[in-house]
């Protein structure tokens, strides 16, 4: 056998393998856990994230491979409206009811401590995307195919002060620098993977933020870089929840597709 046909097999058979491992396209073959759905489902029924002009129910996302949203929701606003979320994000709605949280939590506590005004608006880059982790083709998807993350590029002030978190986190002033600290520690309570700058190589200018159930042992929170102590602060779920509309929009099906 000549070794220009030994070389085309090696290929072949190479390919082959890659694709068993895939769910086609290169997507990661995965098998979709229980818990995904059942904590969707009790989000949902819970009344935590309520439909609005913000807060939109689109068309079920499905496949290929293990991805998906059974109820997925269009959110281009948080508190109420008062903080929008651009690009809209298409997440589930446990991540939906825990962005609300943290940004009523964390962000506007840490906005006025260090700015004497609020965020108005939220920059994320990448919400719903069936993908593996890290945009691989090979090894788990990524939380974003499950809906179940979001990453969170920077924030706008009220009086329309710019802070990224690519140049605030490392060159920005003290008070920037402060801020995005105290907003990732809030983060970490929050959520359960948080990763920003300084964790590695794919998240120098975003924080990621997902609810991967098996990232929390023991009551502790996958958080890379861990922040700083005395910055880390318990999540308070005394504080109302604001996602809803003043007068609550039932989910009576999808108004429209993403």
């Amino acid at each position: 056998m000549s070794g220009a046909r030994i070389a085309y097999l090696a290929a072949l058979i190479a390919a082959v393998v890659f694709l068993e491992g895939c769910g086609g396209g290169g997507i990661p073959r995965e098998t979709r856990a229980e818990w995904r759905d059942k904590s969707e489902a009790q989000c949902m029924a819970s009344g935590r994230v309520r439909a609005s002009s913000y807060v939109q129910q689109v068309s079920a996302k499905s496949g290929p491979s293990a991805c998906g949203i059974r109820a997925p929701l269009k959110v281009s606003g948080a508190l109420g409206g008062r903080v929008r979320i651009t690009p809209a994000a298409t997440i589930g709605c446990p991540v939906t009811a825990s962005l609300d949280r943290w940004i009523q939590n964390s962000v506007q506590k840490a906005a006025y401590r260090q700015f004497g005004k609020p965020v108005v608006e939220i920059r994320q880059i990448a919400s719903y995307s069936c993908r593996g982790r890290n945009g691989r083709g090979s090894g788990p998807l990524s939380e974003h195919a499950y809906g179940n993350a979001i990453d969170i590029a920077g924030f706008r002030l009220s009086d329309g002060t710019q802070i990224t978190v690519v140049k605030g986190w490392w060159r920005g002033t003290a008070r920037e620098k402060a801020f995005l600290k105290e907003v990732f520690a809030g983060a970490c309570a929050e959520f359960y993977t948080v990763l920003g700058p300084g964790s590695d190589r794919y998240h120098y200018n975003h924080f990621h933020l997902d609810l991967l159930v098996t990232n929390v042992s023991k009551g502790r929170h996958y958080c890379r870089p861990q922040p700083s102590r005395g910055l880390f602060a318990k999540a308070d779920d005394a504080d109302p929840l604001s996602t809803a509309s003043i007068t609550p929009i039932p989910f009576t099906g999808p108004p429209g597709e993403d």
